[in-house]
């Protein structure tokens, strides 16, 4: 019995064949050196794909903000020039009602004027003064009076019978024509000699 039991503890040994067996599976199990995934390219393109969705959330936000200031920008140009049309008379207006102003104490003046004279010069005065707030707003009158006639500048209302020197210039004019600083808003109505 005593040796039963030292078969018992002693280590159980294997025998060859379970010992090339276990090798094999060992050699199956572990990879070799070219069969081993290397964590490093893995480990690079996770890093290089992080570092492309970065860019992309980067370029995105980019283009929203870009976005967001080009339509805060077409939405203040179009109130600015909505603005510009409903209210850009308002400098020329406010000139004019100086003027009207005037008129009007003129008009009452004349109810209790007897000097005929001092009314025509009060008018006078008023005139020059409305001519002056055109100056001021770049608006002056075409000069026409012995001018040669253009089509572009000039609208013939009549031919007339002149002298040699008058032929194809502007002898007489009907209707004023104005200029606002470089643009004709306004062509003279003439009579042009033939």
């Amino acid at each position: 019995m005593k040796e039963n039991k030292k078969h018992k503890n002693a280590p159980h040994r294997k025998d060859p064949e379970e010992q090339v067996e276990e090798q094999v599976e060992q050699q199956e199990t572990t990879p070799t050196d070219d069969e081993t995934p290397t964590p490093e390219p893995k480990d690079e393109e996770e890093s290089r794909v992080d570092d492309l969705l970065d860019k992309y959330a980067e370029l995105q936000d980019s283009y929203l903000r870009l976005r967001a200031e080009f339509d805060n920008y077409k939405k203040r140009t179009l109130r600015e020039k909505s603005d510009l049309m409903k209210y850009g008379a308002e400098r020329t207006v406010v000139t004019m009602l100086d003027v009207l102003d005037d008129f009007d104490r003129a008009i009452e003046s004349m109810d209790q004027a007897t000097d005929v004279d001092a009314v025509k010069e009060g008018v006078l005065l008023v005139r020059d003064k409305f001519i002056s707030a055109l100056r001021s707003e770049g608006v002056h009158e075409m000069e026409v009076q012995g001018v040669d006639f253009d089509p572009e500048l000039h609208e013939a209302v009549a031919m007339s019978d002149g002298t040699e020197e008058q032929k194809g210039k502007i002898i007489d004019c009907v209707l004023k024509g104005y200029v606002l600083n470089d643009k004709v808003i306004r062509h003279p109505k003439v009579v042009v000699g033939k």
